[in-house]
C-alpha cells in the first residue's frame, strides 16, 4: 500500500542579525515581522548611549523564505541592516 504525502519545503535553521536605532520601543515591530515562521532564539541588545540596537534570532525557514523575511524586517523604518549570521 502507498501513501502520497506532500513533501514540505526543507526548513533549515537560520540565524539572521539585524540592527535597529530607537531602542526598546522598536522590539513589537521586530518581533511582529518574524510571524508565521517558528523562532527557535530570540536576543536583544539594547545599551546606554550606543546608537544602534541589535537583535539575534534563530528561525526555520525554507531557502526561498530567507530574503522575504529579510526585506520585511529592512523595510521597518526603525532597522538599519538585516543580514544572515
Amino acid at each position: 500500500m502507498s501513501t502520497s504525502f506532500a513533501t514540505p519545503a526543507m526548513l533549515l535553521r537560520r540565524r539572521i542579525a539585524t540592527y535597529f536605532v530607537g531602542g526598546a520601543e522598536e522590539i513589537p515591530a521586530l518581533v511582529r515581522a518574524l510571524d508565521g515562521h517558528l523562532v527557535h532564539e530570540l536576543s536583544v541588545d539594547i545599551k546606554d548611549g550606543v546608537r544602534e540596537s541589535s537583535m539575534v534570532c534563530a528561525v526555520l525557514l525554507a531557502p526561498a523564505e530567507i530574503e522575504p523575511l529579510l526585506d520585511r524586517l529592512r523595510e521597518l523604518p526603525s532597522v538599519v541592516s538585516s543580514e544572515p549570521a
